[in-house]
């Protein structure tokens, strides 16, 4: 089993009887899911070595989002989707974060907040890039990565946009490329990602409920060079299918405390954090996403719902620089069979067990 989910298997249910009145929702789901992970509780598959026909029970995940155990597949295949994706040229990682004074408003209004986050950062991508100063066209694409975490588990949300190094315009249907080393000014980011952000709270009544340094203060965006964007890729997948930490990190649990490794920003020196076991389900959970919130968002061409499409792109792209794309290398290994534990040969699945009982689901021989 995983530390993180030994602690919330501990002390989750003490967390709960504390605080359960006042929780969300989805704070409970996330701890029973967590605690029954791989579990008896969650139901169990059964497997035969068709060697020695040593019988393997293995306990069913649960499939929660939020869950450190779990996700493993879903970030392998997208991974494999956007590296299939990929277009050639160069890319940037585009950050805009907002600042400390509005993070306690966006904490209690977090699907209403995100959802703004998002729509105030990609406009201002979009508005820039059409300015001819820029870019000067009006036919972006680009997608963005909602994390709501710092290093040291605090509440830190942020979005991490790929953008490729250019557009197509609508007026010559060519791509026209931006600098390689310079896409957009992030002053100019900032002013806008903070007024568009102003107006969404103006226009759901929120804004009186806000501190007015919020709106005095510049909004920081980072907007760096990111070669062909295939590491910022791998990078982003570490977070979209897993909430703030992973077992890897944390050291120990002792006497009621945990204890895990971090790392400052812009050093590479290693740190322990030390954190009642109460206070880091805490900082966990706040991590939680509103239900069915999506923290993996597409725009312009690179949406689902673009008239666009990709390969036009790229063709379009390739016309720009006089290359063509060649198909993306194979990035990862494939994935291999279940073995058996006895003699390591192929497991075949024999049935499922639902929590409690057993269901007949396959195969008995």
């Amino acid at each position: 089993m995983g530390m993180i989910n030994d602690i919330f298997r501990t002390y989750g249910p003490e967390y709960l009887r504390i605080y359960g009145e006042t929780m969300p929702t989805e704070h409970k789901k996330v701890i029973a899911a967590i605690i029954n992970c791989r579990t008896e509780g969650n139901g169990s598959f059964v497997y035969r070595c068709e060697k020695c026909g040593e019988t393997h029970v293995v306990h069913r995940s649960c499939g929660n989002r939020h869950c450190p155990q779990c996700q493993g597949h879903k970030t392998r295949l997208w991974i494999e989707r956007q590296l299939g994706r990929q277009l050639p040229g160069h890319h940037f990682m585009v950050t805009f974060t907002v600042p400390g004074e509005i993070r306690p408003f966006m904490r209690s209004h977090q699907r209403l907040t995100y959802a703004a986050l998002f729509v105030a950062s990609a406009s201002a991508i979009s508005i820039l890039t059409e300015n001819p100063k820029f870019v000067g066209s009006d036919i972006s694409g680009f997608f963005g990565v909602l994390h709501t975490w710092g290093r040291q588990l605090q509440y830190h949300p942020h979005i991490h946009y790929v953008v490729p190094g250019g557009a197509l315009s609508s007026q010559d249907g060519l791509w026209h490329p931006s600098n390689s080393a310079f896409y957009l000014p992030v002053k100019a980011l900032s002013l806008i990602f903070r007024a568009k952000f102003r107006d969404r709270m103006e226009k759901a009544g929120f804004l009186n409920e806000i501190s007015t340094e919020a709106w005095q203060k510049s909004w920081n965006v980072n907007c760096r060079a990111v070669g062909d964007g295939r590491a910022s890729i791998k990078y982003l997948a570490r977070y979209v299918f897993r909430v703030a930490i992973t077992d890897s990190r944390i050291i120990k649990v002792e006497d009621g405390k945990v204890f895990f490794r971090y790392k400052k920003q812009k050093s590479n020196r290693l740190r322990t954090m030390e954190l009642e076991t109460a206070e880091f389900i805490r900082r966990f959970l706040q991590h939680v996403l509103p239900t069915g919130f999506m923290k993996v968002r597409y725009y312009g061409f690179l949406s689902p719902t673009s008239k666009v499409t990709l390969d036009e792109v790229r063709a379009k792209i390739e016309l720009a620089y006089g290359f063509e794309v060649a198909e993306p290398a194979a990035e990862l290994e494939p994935l291999q069979p279940m073995k058996c534990r006895q003699c390591g040969w192929t497991l075949k699945y024999i049935f499922f067990i639902l929590p409690n009982r057993n269901i007949q689901g396959g195969p008995s021989g």
